[in-house]
């Protein structure tokens, strides 16, 4: 049984133009919004007060804040800040991952108009990805950092970077150059937070978020108060279960990334819920931990990636008392960042209606760092993946075909950003001459007849290429179902052929998989060269040949990585995101290899 009721429906214009683009809207309106997300803070700490905002693993149980405990420490914050005479312009530079800290420092900051520059932790605690922690230091120019630990992130308060820069750390670790978290928490007499908090508006920079990097430099995102605001009021507006009761959540998506730290963090923040920080994460042994604190705090809502719900759904079949603690109060299955493998969702869907009797609604959306970041939503009931959905009230998509289907897509509406921070060069050539934001991604109408039903992406414009026959290769597209046949076995993959008479993939395989089912992982100068696995490569890809009849979509090579892609290097971003010209680059000689058909590595399909 599937739900049709609490969610909105799409009612999609579309106007075709005089050039040939088409414009999607919403005929649904755009409700009011808040104006700073202090106004959502205020709202629950007198509506709610002791409801619980926000909590982290403390020992056997959770560290958690009230809403009413929260607005009076980020009162406290806010005064100290201020106090240090932080303003629009000495930003908050947040080096370490989630916490509840992390999380009231950045409320603190926005409440009085500091920006808040959250980035990754892997640049802080990585050596070799130190050149990211100092691009952002020189970019934005911190006046604060804080860290959640000094001596865990003592290697990198330590370069010459943070020269100048006062850092503050929940632990000093004895550091007395350190400020201690409790004194911010002492707050100031001196600060007038109330003026501070007044003169904030939705023109404020709230966030300077830092693009992943996966095609230049990182650049600074300037997102403003009303961007997040008004994101969610769009999203509420598609979903109305989430004003129905207080959502909960428990999440591990990464706050410096506009997914976990806006969309996430703003939806229970906006709507009273209660956030559980989940301190594991969908890989490895860390995801022992994300199944302990799932036990302990399941929600209504559930975000992950792709890979993340594979490994929950197999968790989830073998464990009953799991399964049962996981759909019991289930509203909201979303995936992001991949297409979720189809049969992943007919598991999830099985075990939802074995548990309730119906399926919750199993949905994605897409959206930027620079669009706050939704723009489209499926908020109707489906029963396949790879949907996008529909435009968000307030929000006009132009799409240019270039050709029959596919559109490049680009946006305006009050959830875009205003530009890239002190970069007027790079925010002029982001939008065209009508002011629509390019975003350099591509999609296709499920329906050509029927706009209501939904977009699907397809790829990067960037990303294709043209083989020496002169044929278009969608590489995206290529890539995502060479995955879905490739599973368990591939943690992702490169499309490869450009100048080239075929497609090829350089695959980067999952290790744990392959020690699970038995495979060697021996290589040979960077390439893997079990026999087993080849064949077993080679079957899939030949099964996959033989359903295709185009040079634009048949991959006829493969070679197995054995190195991982590396940060450090380029070749992925701290979202985890693949840098294909990165790796294509750093890794040209096996690509040439690929091209050799006497290597031993190679799969010849």
């Amino acid at each position: 049984m599937r739900r049709t009721e609490r969610f909105q429906p799409h009612d999609v214009k579309r106007e075709k133009r005089a050039d040939g683009s088409f414009l999607l809207t919403s005929r649904h309106a755009l409700p009011e919004h808040a104006q700073k997300t202090g106004d959502w803070l205020h709202k629950w700490a007198v509506d709610a007060p002791e409801r619980v905002f926000i909590a982290e693993r403390s020992g056997q149980g959770w560290r958690s804040e009230t809403y009413a405990a929260a607005l009076q420490k980020v009162h406290s914050l806010a005064a100290s800040l201020l106090a240090r005479g932080m303003g629009p312009n000495t930003p908050l530079l947040i080096m370490s991952g989630n916490s509840v800290d992390h999380g009231l420092l950045s409320l603190a900051a926005q409440y009085v108009g500091v920006p808040v520059v959250p980035i990754a932790e892997q640049y802080s605690l990585i050596e070799a990805a130190h050149p990211r922690l100092v691009h952002a230091i020189e970019l934005v120019r911190p006046k604060m950092a804080y860290v959640s630990d000094a001596t865990h992130y003592a290697a990198a308060l330590g370069i010459d970077a943070m020269t100048g820069i006062e850092v503050v750390a929940s632990e000093t670790g004895g550091n007395t150059k350190v400020t201690s978290f409790a004194t911010l928490l002492a707050g100031s007499d001196a600060a007038d937070v109330q003026a501070a908090y007044s003169a904030v508006n939705g023109n404020t920079v709230a966030k300077i978020l830092m693009t992943s990097g996966s095609t230049s430099a990182p650049k600074g995102v300037l997102t403003t108060q009303k961007m997040m605001c008004v994101n969610q009021v769009q999203l509420a507006n598609a979903l109305p279960f989430l004003q129905d009761r207080p959502p909960r959540l428990l999440d591990w998506l990464p706050w410096n990334h506009v997914f976990g730290g806006s969309h996430n963090f703003n939806m229970i923040l906006s709507n009273g819920g209660t956030l559980h920080i989940d301190d594991g994460k969908p890989a490895g042994p860390a995801f022992k931990r994300t199944l302990e604190n799932l036990a302990m705090a399941a929600g209504t809502l559930s975000f992950n990636v792709p890979v993340g719900y594979a490994l929950l759904a197999k968790a989830l079949g073998d464990d009953k008392g799991l399964r049962q603690k996981f759909f019991a109060d289930l509203d909201l299955v979303f995936y992001a960042g991949a297409s979720l493998p189809q049969d992943v969702w007919q598991a999830l869907e099985a075990m939802a209606v074995e548990i309730k009797g119906e399926v919750p609604l199993m949905t994605s959306s897409w959206g930027l760092t620079e669009t706050a970041p939704a723009v489209l939503l499926q908020s109707e009931p489906i029963d396949r993946s790879g949907i996008i959905g529909a435009p968000l009230p307030g929000i006009s998509i132009k799409l240019i075909p270039d050709d029959d289907m596919r559109c490049e897509a680009r946006v305006k509406g009050p959830n875009i950003m205003p530009g890239y921070f002190e970069s007027d060069a790079q925010t002029k050539d982001a939008f065209d001459e009508e002011g629509f934001f390019i975003t350099g991604d591509a999609m296709v109408f499920v329906d050509p007849n029927d706009p209501n039903k939904g977009m699907r992406f397809d790829g990067r414009i960037s990303e294709d290429f043209k083989l020496l026959t002169g044929t278009w290769v969608r590489a995206a597209q290529i890539r995502m179902d060479a995955l879905e046949g490739l599973a368990p076995l591939a943690s992702d993959l490169v499309v490869t052929g450009a100048d080239r008479e075929q497609i090829g993939l350089m695959v980067f395989p999952n290790l744990a998989e392959l020690t699970r089912l038995g495979y060697s992982t021996e290589d040979f100068d960077g390439a893997m060269t079990c026999p087993d696995l080849l064949a077993d490569i080679e079957t899939r890809l030949s099964t996959r040949a033989k359903e295709l009849a185009t040079s634009s979509t048949r991959i006829t090579r493969a070679i197995v990585l054995s190195e991982p892609p590396s940060m450090p290097d380029g070749e992925s971003t701290a979202k985890g995101n693949i840098n294909f010209r990165k790796v294509l680059t750093r890794r040209a000689d096996l690509l040439a290899r690929l091209y050799t058909d006497t290597d031993a590595a190679v799969i010849k399909v």
